[in-house]
C-alpha cells in the first residue's frame, strides 16, 4: 500500500511548499517590510540574516508536518490502511 500513497506524498509535498512559502512571506512581512535578506547577499545585518533563515526552516517544517499528516489521515479515510510503519510491539507496550 506504500506504493499507492507515493502520488498522495507527491501531492503534499507541493501543497506543503507553497503553504510554508506563504506563511513565511505574511510572517515576515509583520516582522519586516523588505524583503527577507538573502545569506549571500550584501544587506541585511547577521542576526537578520539569520532569524529570517530560522524562520523560514520553522515554518516549512510545521507546515510539511501538517499538509503530511492530512494526507495520511485522507489516505486512511479513502483506503483503510495507513501509510507510515506500524509500530512495534515493544511501542505498544510502552504507552
Amino acid at each position: 500500500m506504500k506504493l499507492f500513497y507515493k502520488p498522495f506524498g507527491l501531492i503534499a509535498g507541493l501543497i506543503a511548499a507553497r503553504l510554508g512559502r506563504s506563511i513565511f512571506q505574511s510572517l515576515w512581512a509583520r516582522i519586516d517590510r523588505a524583503d527577507p535578506p538573502e545569506p549571500t547577499g550584501p544587506e541585511g545585518s547577521m542576526p537578520k540574516v539569520v532569524s529570517a533563515a530560522a524562520l523560514e526552516a520553522a515554518t516549512m517544517a510545521g507546515a510539511s508536518a501538517a499538509v503530511n499528516r492530512v494526507a495520511a489521515t485522507a489516505f486512511h479515510y479513502l483506503f483503510g490502511v495507513w501509510p507510515g510503519e506500524k509500530e512495534s510491539d515493544e511501542d505498544e507496550d510502552r504507552s
